[in-house]
């Protein structure tokens, strides 16, 4: 296993739609990725937008090092998607993402077959009399030819032709059932896929694989073991200030601070859903276009709804006391690091 921590927002139900910008442009996407230390990730991943700890800097190069898949665990909001996100945008790598819901199989992920022109081949050969002179097993064998293949994100991973490696996200697979966690066996210890009417396919540039999980459901133990593993906490105080500072540019540091220590302070109120560095973004950009410059107990009462997401978080956080907690984020806004 790898060490403890990470960063950034990734939220269910809640998409960021606001790309991250590039911090220096000497670290534009570059042909392939092959840093030769933890440092040089976390420089990378930071350059790109991402401000990663030390465990997952760890994690993220030994994937890269060892070529092996990358799990990431985690409450919702704490960054795991991200960083998939950021790793395509370093190497140049296609980002292929694979949103697991219940039910998922091989025809959503994997691959299926185009039965529309399949059937309008079969009406052209009987057109053109060809299929008088062919017996059914030609016939047959021209159907399930590749270029009837439907190849869905996990084959397109496999099968990909560029010179880069592609980024697969294989995102929430506590959602998806025990069936499709073993389909994904075979391809995550070998990177092959078998399709019975055409054989195994296989690559020499295995696309780099990070799967995430919320935990709304153990992943089993044989996945596990073909992934590295890495468990993505909350960023701490002064790590999710300078993320707000990063996204949200027009917020004066002091605003900044007392967002983060405000948002520290929901975390601790033992709520169904706390809020991820997502909801805190959304919530110093809100106030940024609201014109405010500090936290006062009419501003966050009014705006509760972009950083708390359900009725009963924002009736307990009212319960607890908006002025309270106005009082705590700036006691924790003036602390130095």
């Amino acid at each position: 296993m790898v060490g403890v921590g990470g960063v950034y927002d990734e939220a269910v139900h809640h998409v960021v739609s606001m790309a991250w910008p590039l911090a220096c442009d000497a670290m534009a996407s570059t042909p392939t990725a092959h840093p030769t230390s933890p440092a040089e990730v976390s420089q990378a991943l930071s350059l790109h937008g991402y401000l990663p700890d030390d465990g997952l800097a760890t994690a993220v190069f030994l994937t890269l090092a060892l070529k092996r898949p990358l799990l990431l665990e985690g409450e919702a909001g704490v960054g795991k998607t991200e960083v998939a996100k950021v790793l395509s945008r370093w190497t140049g790598g296609e980002l292929i993402r694979l949103q697991c819901y219940e039910g998922i199989n091989a025809a959503q992920a994997v691959y299926d077959w185009d039965y529309s022109r399949q059937l309008l081949h079969l009406r052209a050969a009987e057109a053109s009399g060809e299929a008088r002179g062919l017996g059914t097993g030609v016939l047959e064998e021209q159907l399930y030819n590749e270029r009837f293949l439907l190849k869905r994100a996990l084959m397109q991973a496999i099968d990909h032709r560029g010179e880069i490696p592609p980024v697969l996200l294989i995102d929430e697979i506590d959602r998806a059932d025990d069936e499709f966690e073993a389909y994904l066996l075979e391809m995550l210890s070998d990177y092959q896929i078998t399709i019975p009417e055409l054989g195994k396919f296989t690559t020499t540039r295995p696309p780099i694989v990070v799967l995430t999980s919320n935990r709304t459901r153990d992943v089993h133990d044989a996945l596990k073991r073909r992934c590295l593993y890495h468990w993505v906490e909350h960023p701490d105080f002064e790590r999710e200030v300078k993320i707000v500072r990063m996204r949200v540019p027009n917020v004066i540091e002091p605003l900044a601070r007392q967002v983060a220590a405000a948002v520290e302070a929901m975390r601790g109120l033992n709520m169904y859903k706390p809020p991820g560095v997502a909801e805190t973004i959304d919530w110093a950009q809100a106030l940024g276009a609201l014109g405010v410059t500090e936290l006062d107990e009419h501003t966050v009462d009014s705006t509760l709804g972009t950083v708390l997401k359900y009725r009963e978080d924002q009736e307990r956080a009212r319960q607890h006391g908006i002025a309270g907690m106005v009082k705590q984020a700036f006691e924790r806004s003036m602390q130095q690091p």
